[in-house]
């Protein structure tokens, strides 16, 4: 069941340096560090911005990143579960903080 008063949808997708930012629908705007999706953190800024917002709001695709993200699953905090893309975050993390 979903407790939801109002089911998040998302309306827009920025970047900036670390963070994608979703604008809802209801006013709320969210960051999510890119580190949570490795492939949009090692993604240029012209794949990043080539996004499709799907299901009328309820998720995120990226084609050419092979990347599909739900809404609700942002706001729950839930990271890329694919295997191996949590070791890559880490190490471009560590990267990023060796400059």
């Amino acid at each position: 069941m979903n407790t939801l008063a109002v089911e998040p949808l998302a309306i827009r997708v920025d970047f900036d340096a670390d963070t994608m930012w979703l604008e809802l629908a209801d006013g709320r705007r969210l960051g999510v560090p890119l580190t949570y999706f490795p492939r949009l953190l090692r993604a240029t800024p012209a794949q990043r911005s080539s996004y499709v917002i799907s299901g009328g709001g309820t998720g995120l695709h990226w084609e050419g990143l092979d990347e599909d993200i739900s809404v609700l699953a942002l706001l729950l905090g839930v990271k890329d579960r694919t295997r191996g893309e949590q070791r890559e975050a880490a190490l471009a993390r560590d990267r990023k903080a060796g400059d």
